[in-house]
């Protein structure tokens, strides 16, 4: 990846850095050349490298990674030390990965301890009872690390599921466990969720409490030191899954996001529709079809099957800030085979328009 560097005194050219990771070595910095016009007369003219410095695209926001509980747990079985080392190479700038644009979950997801939310009492529609009492043990301390590294650190957040008593089917999960897997999430065959279908409570009631519930969670962290600046509605809301997680209709959705639209724009916090992982460009216009909606929606997150939807929304939407928000997690090999595919994800989704690349975990056990 290039970057430029100071011109030498008395240079009127600038100068870049390149560095590379091949399948031996990563982060092998090449030495800095000088950036120059280009006169390409044969094949043999054509360098490692071309920079179009006249057609400059999008700007990068940035990238980053999911902060998740299990991720804080296993980075608290390491020594001070290496914890902070580990910290030092993920958010510090200029130490390693140089992370600056993460998300979180908003409750409970499928790298949570358990199942949770900050408001479980059924009909609490003053969410007197809400609480971020459990995440100052995981997600908050996890959180400030990044912070005490890179004070700029961006932050953005997306339920997996309402509550449960928001649900239609009074449960955390949408599906059932798979055949033979020995797992029993506690959801009966009834309260199975599908996809095309809405799980969230429509009625007004519901849903004015559910954008009160994230601005309730926005408050609640803000007095903590920690600014969440976007939110999503939902992660992955064409998807019924047997760990926490809610289907959305574009139609569910529109209706949700004319009421929680303005409840963030109060509070500062962007909105952004997402996130989606479905190649079908029409589920995220569908939605913004409505002015009334796409008022709200400044941005739309894609990850997964979406990576085949985002040139299509780029191009009926080049207005909106696009982010790739969860890297694929491959099979835990980390080898070059993976390596290869990842790169090849990450040029499609910056060819279409992406502004900002989120990673998935970031440590695990």
């Amino acid at each position: 990846m290039p970057g430029q560097a100071p011109a030498p005194q008395g240079s009127t050219s600038r100068r870049a850095t390149w560095t590379l990771t091949t399948r031996d070595e990563p982060w092998v910095t090449q030495p800095t050349v000088a950036l120059a016009h280009l006169e390409v007369t044969s094949m043999e003219d054509f360098p490692s490298a071309m920079i179009r410095s006249t057609e400059t695209r999008q700007r990068v926001d940035g990238f980053g990674a999911c902060f998740n509980e299990l991720g804080w747990r296993a980075l608290e079985r390491l020594s001070p030390q290496d914890r902070s080392d580990v910290l030092d190479a993920m958010f510090t700038p200029g130490a390693g990965a140089n992370l600056s644009l993460c998300r979180m979950p908003l409750g409970a997801n499928d790298f949570s301890l358990d199942w949770y939310s900050y408001d479980e009492v059924p009909g609490d529609h003053a969410l007197e009872h809400f609480s971020v009492e459990r995440d100052r043990t995981t997600l908050m301390p996890f959180i400030h690390e990044a912070l005490a590294r890179r004070g700029d650190l961006r932050l953005w957040a997306s339920p997996w599921s309402p509550p449960t008593w928001l649900k239609a089917n009074g449960h955390y999960a949408a599906a059932l466990p798979f055949p033979g897997s020995g797992v029993d999430n506690g959801i009966r065959p009834d309260q199975v969720g599908h996809e095309g279908t809405d799980m969230a409570l429509l009625d007004e009631q519901h849903l004015t409490t559910y954008a009160r519930y994230f601005a309730r969670f926005v408050e609640a962290y803000r007095e903590q030191g920690i600014e969440v600046s976007m939110v999503m509605p939902q992660n992955e809301f064409n998807s019924a899954q047997v760990f926490p997680s809610c289907t959305w209709t574009p139609t569910g959705l529109a209706a949700f996001l004319r009421i929680l639209g303005p409840a963030m724009h109060d509070l500062g916090v962007q909105v952004f529709l997402g996130t989606m992982e479905r190649p079908e460009a029409d589920l995220v216009l569908d939605t913004l079809a409505d002015p009334e909606v796409a008022r709200w929606v400044e941005g739309a997150g894609f990850q997964w099957g979406g990576k085949g939807a985002i040139a299509d929304v780029h191009r009926a939407r080049p207005d909106l800030t696009l982010y790739m928000t969860e890297q694929q997690c491959g099979d835990g090999r980390n080898d070059w085979r993976f390596a290869r595919h990842a790169w090849s994800l990450m040029k499609h989704y910056f060819s279409n328009g992406t502004h900002g690349y989120c990673y998935w975990n970031l440590a695990l056990d």
